[in-house]
């Protein structure tokens, strides 16, 4: 057999029960042909040995704005690590305007008031930017906050008129001045006028987000949220910007797109007696192909933890007579979910708060009542408090959770300060899913915190805030398990487990090599590997000298 490229040398890590471990793997067509002593005697065009490196199939983020995290890394970094305080976060717009002409906006995001101590206001920003509109989004990106320029710009010159919204909150000052921070569906208001944006630079993002994916070893990921300038995504083109980055060789990593809940309409007559609730043509989850393909649909319940907006069934713990709000109604979520259920679709719905998730769930029992379906696999995206029944609901509905690891140490102090030491017991669980039979994925929400697998990795193992405050210790689970989700029940999660997650023969060709092993490492050094290598359909997409290439 003549194959396209064999991968010899290597301690890889399979996950696959069959056979573990392999040492050698051939590829042909983007796919694995054979492993170990099924290569032998085969020809290659590409001999690539790994100098005995450790490798794992490719890491696959169940949540992840690539969209978005290209989108921050061209704008203004106001992230805790860049800005650490309020004046640093003055200071980064006031440089950042200086370069721009008098007329452009100031663009960044990151920024986190658990951090730095409160949001930045309009009046301040309007000092540092030099009247310049200014747009700085919450590393929640839940809420974000706007100038006073910024606010003219979206026909707001006087800040008692901007309105309230359904499902969001304009905060005030005394006198009922709009004071800056808006918090969900009252984003709208100053973003409307900033989207769409030109969709060649959608493409760069996405450009920018696929490169830096591929460093940190990601082969795969799902986008939660395409398609509307009313929730998340760019516009209604948003799909077409992830097409032109494919045809021009720019989508580096394999995508699974959501479009959003408001991207889907009555569309008519599907045949004599039904309708037809989606996307034109009858477009639903599913279509596309390995590397660019339509997903679930995506509806936002509740907002952010971190930003006391997500739905809870109780106050928050550091603020009486506040326990968030949700996004829609709960019978328009409800007739949501049905609908898009009823005409094939599968649903991730984000529900932070437990209040929001018991709308999810009955919801979802109520779609599957009405119009039962095999294998569905609805997803609630987050889950992130949870309690003990809500979790055994969950298992039994067939649900798909998609918690994050790295918010455990990035925000998880803002988190326990939210919920305070009883509840933070419940928040963002993995080990009480597995225990339940569920098929747990890997996600980071990015670029709400940091993409890299590893780091979500060891948080999920070791269960520590950035102050090094354990946050539910009890729910850790190995190293083994952690690397499972990353890649199997990522897969999972989109129905495509039997094309992704392990390395065995007609598996696609995509796997991360590691500085050491994932598995045998101190839980502690996890977070310390570093990638040297990302291949994606047997192609090396990403090589920091790790591979050596004939």
């Amino acid at each position: 057999m003549h194959l396209d490229a064999i991968f010899h040398n290597g301690r890889f890590t399979t996950l696959d029960p069959d056979r573990p471990a392999a040492h050698t793997v051939g590829v042909l067509g983007g796919r694995i042909a054979a492993l170990d002593e099924e290569v032998a005697g085969c020809a290659s065009d590409v001999v690539v040995d790994l100098g005995g490196a450790h490798a794992v199939p490719g890491f696959n983020d169940a949540h992840h704005h690539l969209s978005l995290v290209g989108k921050g890394l061209r704008e203004l970094d106001v992230s805790y690590g860049a800005a650490p305080s309020l004046d640093a976060l003055y200071q980064a717009v006031a440089e950042r305007a200086a370069t721009l002409p008098a007329d452009a906006w100031v663009m960044g995001s990151g920024y986190d008031q658990n951090k730095i101590g409160d949001h930045p206001t309009a009046e301040a920003l309007d000092r540092a930017a030099q009247g310049r509109p200014v747009w700085l989004m919450h590393t929640s990106h839940h809420m974000a906050v706007a100038s006073t320029a910024a606010f003219a710009r979206a026909g707001f010159t006087d800040l008692t008129d901007v309105p309230d919204m359904p499902g969001g909150h304009v905060v005030r000052d005394a006198g009922g001045r709009a004071e800056g921070l808006l918090q969900e569906t009252a984003m709208q208001l100053v973003e409307r006028v900033l989207r769409p944006e030109p969709s060649e630079e959608w493409v760069a993002n996405i450009a920018a987000a696929s490169k830096a994916a591929l460093a940190i070893g990601l082969t795969s990921a799902t986008e939660p949220g395409i398609g509307v300038v009313d929730g998340i995504g760019n516009g209604p083109a948003d799909l077409d910007s992830f097409m032109r980055a494919r045809e021009r060789g720019l989508l580096g990593v394999r995508m699974t797109v959501m479009p959003y809940i408001t991207a889907l309409r009555d569309c008519g007559a599907l045949e004599p007696g039904n309708t037809w609730y989606g996307l034109d043509l009858g477009l639903r989850t599913g279509f596309g192909d390995e590397w660019l393909r339509i997903g679930p649909t995506k509806i936002l319940s509740d907002g952010s933890l971190i930003g006391r907006s997500a739905a809870m069934c109780c106050d928050y713990h550091d603020s009486p007579g506040n326990s968030g709000l949700l996004q829609y109604e709960q019978e328009q979520i409800r007739r949501y979910i049905v609908e898009a259920h009823r005409c094939g679709w599968q649903v991730a719905t984000h529900a932070i708060g437990d209040a929001a998730l018991d709308i999810a769930l009955d919801s979802y029992e109520e779609a599957q009542r009405l119009h039962p379906r095999a294998d569905v696999r609805h997803r609630i995206e987050h889950a992130a408090v949870t309690s003990t029944e809500q979790v055994a609901r969950i298992a039994e509905l067939g649900l798909i959770p998609v918690p994050q690891g790295r918010f455990l140490s990035e925000i998880g102090d803002g988190m326990l300060a939210a919920l305070g030491p009883e509840r933070g017991q419940l928040a963002y669980r993995m080990r009480s899913f597995l225990d339940a039979g569920v098929e747990l994925p890997g996600s980071t929400d990015a670029p709400v915190v940091a993409p890299d697998p590893l780091l979500s990795i060891h948080d999920m193992v070791n269960r520590r805030t950035a102050s090094g405050a354990p946050i539910g210790p009890h729910e850790a689970v190995t190293a083994h398990e952690a690397l499972r989700a990353y890649t199997i029940g990522s897969a999972h999660a989109v129905h495509e487990e039997r094309i992704k997650g392990t390395l065995a023969r007609g598996m696609l060709a995509d796997f991360t090599v590691l500085s050491d092993d994932l598995l045998s490492v101190a839980p502690e050094r996890i977070g310390e590997l570093t990638v040297g290598a990302t291949v994606v359909g047997g192609r090396v997409a990403h090589d920091t000298g790790a591979l050596k290439i004939a």
